[in-house]
């Protein structure tokens, strides 16, 4: 291991890699997608795709961070010396640099918002009001910044820490956490009168409102939700003992993620139909519409701060891994890790500004037609992960050995091969027509 840290334990490593994949895409964007597209037939469709692209490109990525025990970069590096290889872990990087610096806008929004809840700031309102009060906060300089700053700290210090005493134990923390206060919120949700109705709208597919967006919708989705294309779960595998099961630990992360998902649609629509509301509203979903259905109910505030908690949670455990890739990377050993963790993290919370901004004083800027917080997303979703992604599922039955991806995966796990068999075709031809067409889908060339 040359001096690397390792996960102190099997539990602690799934928590972490699970907390990376459980964010904002799993609780803040499959709800309102699936309100756009449907519910149940998307939810379906996803689940299909989680399992055929999300599942077999996790695998991919733990095979080449285990088998190399190496960061992002020199793990390409050891596989594949004296070629370009190297820069899927480059375009990580840059990858999660821009992501965090745009995410941890979002997480400050949180933030402001859990304020808010104490406070009472948010107590009986109407729902125009709660849009005025979303409208305000995002668009207030001084506010935004402030919150976003705080999200940043907070990913720094646990950074710091290391692998063992500031990632994995926070995770130990927030993840069952996060599912104790999923299951308070789903019980309250499924109990109002009306309730089933949103129920039924998630679990009861409707194929009538399918359509080829939809497809490709869920398709992209799945891939967003579990993290891959960034080489971070290169680097969290990376920390791994040889003896641990990779395809059992990426299938408890990836149940962990199917788990989440179904919560979260359970704790939301049930009590949006049950309220007469609009499970389509879109990314406001959250903020505008969640603070109108907790406020009808008792003890609403309660409920609603709980969900804050563990949507900050989800947030953080996904920084952590985001600022983690950079700082594995420029960290030679242990004694740096704190001083870059400063120094990366401060920098990429600079480089977010302007994207915190971009709903207030520079909401006039745009790029492309695009807002500065806007540009930076699509950098990211639509171009940087796919093409990471892709590259991967190419880098991996190109450089490494089918024979050697075997011996690896077999370590510590009792995988037949016949699974192992149909794992390499998806992850050799499968995966990579699946992102071209997720690709070529949101860049608008088909």
């Amino acid at each position: 291991m040359n001096g690397r840290e390792q996960w102190s334990s099997k539990l602690g490593f799934i928590l972490a890699a699970a907390g990376s994949a459980i964010g904002l895409g799993a609780i803040w964007k499959f709800p309102y997608i699936a309100g756009q597209n449907g519910g149940g037939a998307f939810f379906l469709i996803f689940i299909l795709f989680t399992l055929v692209l999300g599942l077999p490109l996790l695998l991919a990525e733990f095979l080449i961070g285990r088998s190399t025990q190496a960061n992002a970069i020199d793990s390409y590096k050891k596989i594949a010396p004296r070629s370009k290889w190297h820069w899927i872990g480059i375009i990580g990087m840059i990858s999660c640099f821009i992501l965090l610096s745009f995410y941890s806008v979002i997480g400050g929004w949180i933030i402001a918002y859990l304020f808010k809840v104490v406070t009472g700031g948010l107590n009986h309102l109407s729902s125009n009001q709660y849009s005025a009060i979303f409208g305000s906060t995002i668009s207030d300089p001084i506010i935004s910044i402030i919150v976003q700053l705080l999200f940043i700290l907070i990913t720094i210090i646990v950074v710091s820490k290391g692998v063992q005493n500031g990632i994995e134990l926070a995770s130990k923390f927030m993840m069952p956490a996060l599912f104790i206060l999923f299951i308070i919120l789903v019980i309250r949700a499924v109990t109002l009168d009306g309730a089933m109705e949103g129920v039924l709208f998630l679990l009861q597919p409707d194929f009538s409102k399918v359509t080829s967006k939809t497809i490709l919708e869920a398709m992209g989705q799945s891939f967003f939700t579990l993290s891959v294309g960034v080489s971070v779960m290169v680097t969290y595998s990376s920390y791994l003992p040889k003896n641990q099961s990779l395809p059992r630990s990426a299938f408890s992360i990836v149940g962990m993620n199917l788990a989440i998902v179904l919560l979260a649609g359970l704790a939301i629509f049930p009590a949006v139909f049950a309220l007469g509301l609009e499970p389509g509203a879109g990314p406001v979903l959250l903020f505008n519409v969640l603070p109108t259905v907790f406020s009808q109910l008792p003890f609403g505030m309660v409920f609603f701060g709980a969900f804050l908690i563990l949507f900050l949670f989800a947030a953080l455990t996904s920084a952590f891994s985001m600022l983690e890739i950079i700082v594995s990377v420029v960290s030679k050993n242990n004694a740096q890790r704190k001083k870059w963790s400063w120094i990366i993290g401060l920098a990429i919370f600079a480089f977010g500004v302007p994207s915190a901004l971009s709903f207030g004083i520079l909401g006039d800027v745009k790029i492309f037609h695009k807002t500065i917080f806007d540009v930076m997303d699509y950098t990211v979703s639509n171009i940087l992960m796919p093409l990471g992604a892709l590259l991967i599922s190419i880098f991996v039955p190109l450089k490494m050995k089918k024979s050697a991806l075997y011996e690896e995966m077999i370590k510590g796990s009792k995988v037949k091969k016949g699974l192992f068999d149909v794992w390499y075709i998806l992850i050799r031809y499968v995966a990579p027509i699946l992102i071209l067409v997720v690709m070529m889908n949101v860049l608008g060339v088909w």
